[in-house]
């Protein structure tokens, strides 16, 4: 594994609001090491370009900052939860790189 990638478990939580949200909070030690090694590359709202795996399914979208949590936040999007039969309270093993975007 390179300097940019990052493998751990984590379990997949709905967000409560309007419309339905699901999300996989990256560790905190891993979130401190991101934040470290490419936060001054952040852009709006904090957030970090990334490639994700999970399971047999690879996508890019952004990391954010959680402030609440202390964490950086994935989104999983539908037809990935789809793919993979991640519900919310489900556990993932999580590949992501940090893009040089």
């Amino acid at each position: 594994m390179t300097s940019n990638q990052f493998s751990f478990e984590g379990t997949v939580w709905e967000h409560v609001g309007a419309s339905a949200w699901f999300f996989v909070s990256v560790p905190e030690p891993i979130t401190d090491d991101i934040d470290e090694m490419f936060g001054h590359r952040a852009a709006g709202f904090g957030s970090l370009r990334v490639e994700v795996m999970i399971g047999g399914t690879t996508w890019k979208t952004s990391i954010f900052p959680d402030a609440k949590r202390g964490t950086f936040v994935l989104p999983i999007k539908k037809a990935v939860r789809v793919a993979e039969g991640l519900t919310e309270a489900t556990v993932a093993s999580v590949r992501l790189e940090v893009l040089a975007e």
